[in-house]
């Protein structure tokens, strides 16, 4: 048997990818210490999870990973704007930028290319 190694971080990805994996581990890290995981009715805790599973899942360029990080960007973006305060102000702007990360042209490309 091949034995599979897990990474956390993959450094061969292009620099988009590599980042958004970090921003995600860093986001699903402040949340759980913010105590995000017991708000919103349990959707707080799906957006922590999903961020850690996202980054870990394109760390290992799987194609669920790159769709989940992007599913879990998008909806807590739409949160963030329906409950839009001047606090969340940087949340907005973090969240946003982690989302033109993900979706960025060469992110793309190479999710297309090397994605399993």
């Amino acid at each position: 048997m091949a034995s599979t190694s897990i990474r956390w971080l993959d450094k061969t990805q292009p620099q988009t990818l590599m980042m958004a994996t970090v921003i995600m581990y860093i986001n699903a890290a402040f949340g759980l210490l913010d105590g995000e995981l017991f708000t919103l009715g349990g959707i707080g805790a799906l957006v922590v999870i999903g961020q850690a599973a996202a980054g870990l899942g394109i760390a290992n360029e799987k194609k669920w990973g790159y769709w989940l990080g992007v599913g879990v960007t998008v909806l807590f973006l739409a949160i963030l704007v329906q409950y839009f305060s001047f606090v969340q102000l940087v949340n907005l702007l973090f969240y946003g930028a982690l989302l033109a990360l993900l979706l960025h042209p060469q992110s793309r490309a190479y999710r297309k290319t090397w994605f399993r």
